[in-house]
């Protein structure tokens, strides 16, 4: 074992005395009544209920009738020669015995969706506060098969249930690494959500090419989806399990320390930032027991700091393409 696998599973040990001190603190967060007094209306419909209780091709005919939105940009409708093409090939997929299970499946695990209705409803309402020109968008729930886990367009959002089963049921998608599967859980639902939407308002400067743009980049997605949800644990917003937020949290200066000497901020090298924000089970780079992604976290930290320290609104934060002024004007120091 090197000498920066064994710092960061000392300080990995001090992270979890850490965590075990504070894990209630998510506990005493409140959401901010006057927000969520903004007006949403939103209905989400359960279209794999429809569409997998069909059995003949008038039901699903009259279903891409009924959904024209869903059949034009999900199902893509286009692509066939004619609607009755895309309604057998649907009834064909209903009547696959595995499909069939995978729905039994799905319908046990959510039951309901009024945990799902009332989380996206709030994030909605929070958007809209801060984002005056946000709509509402449709949302559906569909079973894809494991082919699409969620869609997202400023008209609909799409969620394949099938995908947030839990991480330990029989099915699960089989061309995910385990490290990536473990985040689809119905607790990542929303967060995965808003954190797509934020980049319809994350703006960047395409002239900006260095690891510290693409930093800021996730950063600012980060930042949002945290002021969007305040009450959601940071781990179901990066993708982390508790421990390993800590556990960066308490090697950050170490983590820090790694960019700087080896003067990484500003490379250029697609393959260099890949190592840094690309998915990894590790960022073997700095330590085989440092998360992947640790850049998009310590990106995450400079954009708090930076809207910490100045006066400045969630909407001109990320309307801000000046990473270099934005790093600046941050402040930016790893916590003691």
């Amino acid at each position: 074992m090197n000498t920066k696998s064994l710092h960061f599973i000392l300080t990995l040990s001090c992270g979890l005395f850490l965590l075990s001190s504070c894990g209630n603190t998510q506990e005493k967060c409140e959401l901010d009544e006057k927000i969520l007094d903004v007006p949403i209306d939103l209905s989400i419909v359960r279209l794999e209920k429809q569409f997998y209780t069909a059995s003949t091709e008038e039901e699903f005919l009259f279903l891409l009738e009924e959904y024209p939105d869903f059949a034009k940009d999900y199902l893509e409708v286009e692509l066939y020669e004619s609607k009755e093409q895309l309604a057998q090939e649907l009834m064909f997929i209903n009547q696959d015995t595995l499909m069939q299970e995978l729905y039994a499946e799905v319908q046990e695990n959510y039951p309901d969706l009024n945990q799902l209705d009332q989380d996206l409803s709030h994030a909605f309402a929070y958007i809209k506060y801060h984002f005056p020109d946000f709509n509402t968008p449709k949302v559906y729930t569909f079973l894809t098969g494991f082919s699409n886990d969620l869609y997202i367009s400023d008209e609909m959002i799409v969620i394949g249930l099938d995908y947030f089963l839990p991480k330990e049921h029989e099915f699960q998608p089989t061309d995910l690494p385990r490290y990536i599967s473990d985040r689809y859980d119905r607790e990542y639902i929303v967060p995965m959500v808003v954190t797509a939407i934020s980049s319809k308002y994350n703006k960047v400067d395409p002239k900006q090419n260095t690891l510290l743009a693409e930093m800021i980049f996730y950063g600012k997605a980060y930042h949002f989806t945290k002021s969007i949800l305040p009450c959601t644990a940071d781990d179901f917003i990066i993708g982390y399990t508790s421990e390993e937020v800590v556990a960066c949290f308490a090697n950050e200066e170490f983590i820090w320390s790694h960019f700087i000497e080896n003067d990484l901020l500003y490379e250029t090298n697609p393959f260099e930032i890949r190592k840094y924000t690309g998915e990894a089970p590790a960022t073997d780079v700095i330590s085989q027991d440092a998360p992947g992604r640790v850049g998009r976290w310590l990106g995450w930290n400079i954009v708090d700091d930076y809207r910490f320290n100045n006066d400045i609104s969630l909407d001109e934060l990320m309307e801000m393409e000046d990473v270099e002024k934005l790093f600046r004007q941050s402040g930016y120091k790893p916590r003691q």
